[in-house]
């Protein structure tokens, strides 16, 4: 069975992104349609799958991933509007049958992201 996964590593901290707030959204032509919404756990990661079963099908996805306020929470110093505050990743399913691992490397100026597996 299919599904979506995804996890938060702060590459400046060298520790997970805790308590990370994720929208997911599938996107359809030029409108987004919000699927809900998730928080990592104290190991950067999702307690459970953000889709899996039917409601994971072929298509293209967005996460976006609400680092601003991890930021804030932390502490980390920066000029309003920060340099990252909201990060979206897009991306395709093209079997869903597979699971698809999306995680987000970030830093107050930076992030990255690939296909885990």
């Amino acid at each position: 069975m299919g599904r979506l996964t995804t996890h938060v590593l702060d590459t400046a901290l060298g520790r997970p992104g805790q308590g990370i707030r994720i929208e997911l959204f599938r996107i359809l032509g030029d409108e987004r349609q919000r699927l809900g919404e998730t928080m990592t756990n104290d190991d950067g990661r999702c307690d459970s799958p953000i889709l899996e079963g039917d409601d994971f099908v072929e298509g293209e996805y967005e996460l976006l991933f609400h680092a601003g306020d991890y930021l804030r929470a932390l502490g980390v110093e920066a000029s309003e509007p920060r340099f990252l505050d909201r990060i979206p990743l897009r991306f395709g399913v093209a079997d869903a049958s597979e699971h698809y691992h999306v995680p987000l490397l970030l830093s107050p100026y930076s992030y990255s992201t690939y296909r885990g597996s």
